[in-house]
């Protein structure tokens, strides 16, 4: 798996430790191509098949991976590909036959629907997917237990209503990101765009300003009634480095000071221009207290 992957794949508990393997990624976390390439060769090499899971979108960064290419190069040694799309899904264009990858799991929540409800897509009928909930034979006998219907519903009807946006929203919503960051770097011209160099989602930016914390960022917009998070938003209130960061090589003070915003269909230019007045706010406090902790 990818250094920046969620912690639901890094951390599932799927796999013993010891067969899991890191791709590096580089600055701006995208997957390093030629290292994968070297990885897959070693162990096609030792006559091993790899399965190989590299996130489509990633959830802190935003940052879009080549996965087509990924999965070339993992076909190519006769390898398995999955992809996490849960954050592309419903935000760009994404499918199954174009990407390339054996399974794509997705999550409803992303796309508007209820939580609790997902959907591993696979390629061909035949996947050895091992159950993930014994008992049962339902979900053709890899998920036991009585069907979510109405959490299933509700996905298959934010998936209709996130499809019939597609075609307009990304451009809209890269527009008030943008928007967003031009306004942060006026105020802020220190501040560091995490993976701005490279392909993104059109809904997230992260962002750190050197010397001022995330979670002193993140509080002190609580306080103002608007929602950021430091990292990813499922971590929040957890205390400790991003691995994602940490992967990418960040600096360490960039990293202690990196949050996210994110856009939605939800979102006006109006949600823009409060937030960019509750950080002029926020940025001109911060900024004075750490100027008299200075000195």
């Amino acid at each position: 798996m990818s250094g920046v992957e969620h912690p639901a794949v890094r951390a599932g508990g799927r796999f013993a430790p010891d067969r899991i393997e890191l791709i590096p990624v580089d600055a701006d976390g995208v997957v390093d191509l030629d290292a994968l390439e070297a990885m897959l060769d070693g162990h096609q090499r030792a006559g091993r098949r790899a399965l190989v899971s590299v996130m489509a979108a990633n959830n802190e960064t935003g940052v879009l991976e080549p996965v087509a290419k990924i999965a070339g190069l993992v076909r190519s040694a006769d390898g398995f590909f999955h992809t996490d799309a849960v954050q592309i899904a419903g935000r760009l264009p994404f499918r199954l036959e174009a990407s390339g990858a054996d399974l794509i799991s997705i999550s409803a929540h992303k796309l508007g629907g209820p939580q609790g409800a997902g959907a591993l897509i696979a390629r061909h009928e035949d996947v050895g997917v091992p159950a993930m909930l014994r008992g049962g034979g339902q979900e053709r006998g890899r998920r036991g237990g009585t069907e979510n219907v109405p959490g299933i519903a509700g996905f298959g009807a934010a998936a209709a209503e996130a499809a019939t946006a597609l075609p307009a929203e990304p451009a809209r919503q890269a527009a008030l990101r943008d928007r967003l960051e031009a306004g942060v770097r006026r105020m802020a011209p220190s501040a560091v765009f995490v993976s701005a160099g490279a392909e993104r989602l059109p809904n997230t930016s992260c962002f750190a300003v050197p010397g001022i914390a995330a979670e002193t960022a993140v509080i002190a917009f609580d306080l103002e009634g608007a929602a950021i998070s430091a990292g990813a938003a499922c971590s929040s209130g957890k205390v400790g480095p991003s691995a994602a960061l940490a992967a990418m090589k960040l600096p360490a003070e960039i990293a202690r000071g990196a949050v996210r915003v994110s856009l939605g269909w939800s979102t006006t230019e109006d949600d823009v221009m409060r937030f960019l007045a509750i950080w002029e706010r926020v940025y001109g406090n911060l900024k004075r207290r750490a100027t008299e902790r200075a000195a």
